[in-house]
């Protein structure tokens, strides 16, 4: 018996007794154009209020489970009418949709229809779609600020100096989470600390975010998940957006896009974005700015080329950025007190360039095949000083990947298979020290997806690699899906990731300590250090109540386990020193979350969760739990929408609201030892008043309980001395904060 033949065997098997007694519905979707018939891959055809449905394949058939509660079905695609189509009995129906006409293609009409954030019924991984809108919900001055109303990632502040917000999930740093732009790498290496800081929010389409093992097709990096920003495209972009933004922080922010169509198929965007914070606060009477003095400015030029007919698409970008940050003692200044013991100041400089290119290919005729070409380079350049401490790093990418997608037999079995290319040069000098390494990786990858269009899939990928720092290996990814009994999903996924440690760009915030660096070298090639592997298993449930026709609930409930099998440990246990040294023992981060998502008519949403973490593993003093990770948060978000006028008035809030447990601290002279810190909440709001499609103005704060940190900065008094430490946050630093700011669209 072959191998397919077990698959389908075993797939028979577990579904035999739920299809046994169950009626379906099946038939073609198609469309005329030029008194021609063909078959409309992709449409989505589901009963009405719910999330039971399903999609057409290539030849534009469909097969869906008949739904007792529901008679209406609705059948949806991109570029088509919408109908609604009466089913009486279960039986196989033809139906022919409709091409829209051009002007009345408004996404701005079906974005109200669906969810800010998006939880799949039919991916086969466990993966979030954030959309545009929930972006507006919150500041969102930057990519980092894009996750205050998301409960899937935890946002802190890494430092109490530089004012960066650093991201974790499932209870892990962002260094083990693949961040790519359109789904290249991008916040890796030298960019790490304040890579998320790069990326304007307004530039930001959408977000997808995976959980747990990712795909193999985006690298062996992946280790808890990864995050993928969707910029604007200019060819759906509006001509001319304009966002002005402003708060009692200091920050001032002006962002402007600008979009042209030289012809059908081509489209170029040229978008701007500058930024300056120029005001001094020290609300805590430490004497150091409580946020830095900082100036950035981001130009990216983007150019679109779309043939529908002919089937290719193509997308050119390059950007240049340069981000200036000022911080420390309140009245440091650099030409006087620059590599002197009198004041502590810090400046940290930053120039980056970017360009990427993809194309793709779709063959007309056969529309489930295709291929694609993608490619990345940037020049990373940061120059910084601490004190009297330096840092520098220079870092030089390329990232090409080439990849083909088609078909085993039908549609129900798909197959990517590819190869990509990676060289990374670093060159870092840290206090007196240089270190320069290259990176170079070549691996080849094949990913198998099964799905049968009713209640089963997988997706089973393997790649092969050969790093010249890491090493040759395999590296498998499995997901699966599978759909009990109506409105029920459950998820299932595995699969084992690498990376290599940086361990300066990444822990940059010792830099603004005293703490001397201590490398315990096990004769690797990366720092002396042995790079780092863990395996991630997930567990995932959702179910969907309909409570009638104008109110939803979703359940979602997921469990991870991430193990390390080798690990690079950042001990900071010792208040004199932090230590990096290969793991010997255990390291295993347990991440539970819960969530129930409400909505009414579309006027109410609310987004309830809870998240539990059990992040613990091995140093040289002990078995322990992770420092300054909250075991336990609780998260609310409410939204509140009015009825748009005719003309296209309404009003908007949004207030969310989060409860962060007490976190372990280490032993410092303001924290004694196994000592916690206080548990804390944080408020969030923001009201918007929607004139029209083209204009609104928001009005929000952040922290508006005014919660503080106590004593941020260990040592204040005594910046020069052994006990300076501004690395121990567990909450904000500022307190509260009000801003204000419109949005343009013409």
């Amino acid at each position: 018996m072959t191998l397919t033949m077990k698959i389908h065997l075993l797939i028979a098997c577990l579904s035999y007794g739920l299809i046994f007694s169950q009626e379906y519905i099946t038939g073609n979707i198609q469309y005329k154009e030029n008194e021609k018939i063909y078959p409309l891959e992709g449409a989505n055809v589901f009963w009405q209020d719910t999330s039971l449905g399903a999609s057409t394949n290539g030849e534009g058939f469909f097969e869906l489970e008949k739904n007792p509660k529901r008679t209406l079905l609705v059948i949806s695609h991109l570029g088509f009418k919408t109908d609604t189509v009466d089913i009486k009995a279960a039986k196989k129906i033809n139906h022919f949709l409709t091409k829209a006409p051009e002007e009345k293609l408004d996404g701005v009409i079906l974005s109200q229809r669906r969810k800010s954030i998006q939880k799949s019924f039919i991916e086969t991984q466990n993966i979030l779609k954030v959309s545009n809108e929930e972006l507006l919900k919150a500041a969102c001055c930057n990519l980092s600020e894009s996750f205050e109303t998301n409960p899937s990632i935890d946002v802190n502040f890494s430092d109490a100096l530089s004012g960066t917000r650093q991201i974790k999930m499932l209870g892990l740093s962002s260094p083990y989470i693949l961040i790519s732009e359109e789904n290249m790498p991008m916040v890796r290496g030298a960019s790490q600390a304040y890579g998320l800081t790069f990326t304007p929010g307004t530039w930001v389409e959408s977000i997808q975010i995976s959980k747990g093992a990712g795909s193999v097709t985006h690298g062996f990096e992946s280790i808890t998940g990864q995050i993928n920003s969707e910029l604007h495209k200019p060819s759906m972009d509006a001509p001319f957006f304009l966002n002005l933004y402003g708060s009692l922080n200091g920050r001032y922010e002006v962002n402007m896009h600008t979009n042209y169509k030289l012809g059908d198929k081509l489209s170029v965007g040229l978008y701007t974005h500058a930024d300056k914070r120029t005001q001094k606060f020290d609300n805590n009477q430490d004497g150091f700015l409580d946020l830095p003095i900082s100036d950035q400015v981001n130009i990216m030029n983007r150019w679109q080329y779309i043939n529908t007919e002919k089937g290719w698409i193509s997308l050119l970008s390059w950007r240049w950025m340069k981000d200036q940050k000022l911080l420390g003692s309140m009245d440091f200044t650099p030409s006087i007190h620059m590599g002197k013991t009198k004041k502590w100041g810090s400046e940290i400089d930053t120039n980056r360039f970017d360009s990427s290119f993809k194309m793709g290919y779709v063959f007309p005729h056969v529309p489930y095949q295709s291929f694609g070409f993608q490619s990345a380079f940037s020049i990373h350049d940061q120059q910084s000083y601490f004190g009297i401490r330096n840092y520098n790093i220079s870092h030089k990418s390329f990232y090409g990947n080439l990849l083909f997608n088609s078909i085993i037999g039908n549609t129900q079995n798909r197959f990517k298979v590819g190869i990509n290319y990676s060289y990374d040069q670093f060159d870092e000098n840290v206090d007196s020290f240089q270190y320069q390494r290259l990176d170079k990786n070549i691996g080849t990858f094949f990913e198998l997806t099964h799905d049968n269009g009713i209640n089963f899939s997988w997706i089973a990928g393997v790649r092969f690699d050969h790093h010249n720092n890491i090493g040759t290996f395999f590296t498998p990814r499995l997901h699966i899906r599978f759909v009990p009994i109506d409105d029920i999903v459950l998820r299932l996924s595995g699969g084992v990731g690498r990376k290599a440690a940086n361990i300066f760009a990444e822990n940059q915030t010792l830099f603004s300590t005293a703490r001397k660096i201590n490398i315990q070298s096990n004769g690797g090639v990366i720092y002396g250090l042995n790079p780092e592997k863990a395996w991630n298993y997930g567990l995932g449930l959702t179910k969907s109540f309909y409570l009638s026709n104008s109110q939803q609930l979703f359940a979602f409930v997921d469990y991870y386990i991430t193990n390390f099998k080798d690990q690079v440990v950042v001990d900071w246990e010792n208040f004199d020193k932090i230590s990096f040294y290969n793991l010997e023992g255990k390291s295993i981060a347990k991440s539970f979350h819960i969530e129930i998502d409400y909505s009414y008519q579309n006027l109410i949403n609310l987004r309830i969760a809870f998240k539990n973490y059990d992040v613990r593993q091995d140093y040289i003093s002990g078995y322990k739990e992770k420092p300054l990770l909250a075991k336990n948060r609780f998260f609310v978000n409410m939204g509140i929408e009015s009825k748009p006028t005719p003309k296209g008035k309404l009003w908007r809030w949004d207030l969310t609201f989060q409860l962060v447990g007490n976190q372990r601290l280490v032993e410092t002279i303001r924290d004694d030892l196994n000592s916690f810190s206080p548990s804390y909440s944080i408020w969030n709001f923001q009201l918007s008043r929607i004139f029209s499609k083209k204009l609104e103005i928001y009005l929000g704060g952040e922290n508006i309980g005014n919660f503080k940190q106590k004593n941020p900065i260990i040592g204040s008094d005594d910046p020069f001395g052994i006990n300076f430490d501004s690395s121990q946050i567990y909450g904000p630093i500022f307190g509260g904060m009000i801003y204000s700011g419109l949005r343009l669209k013409i």
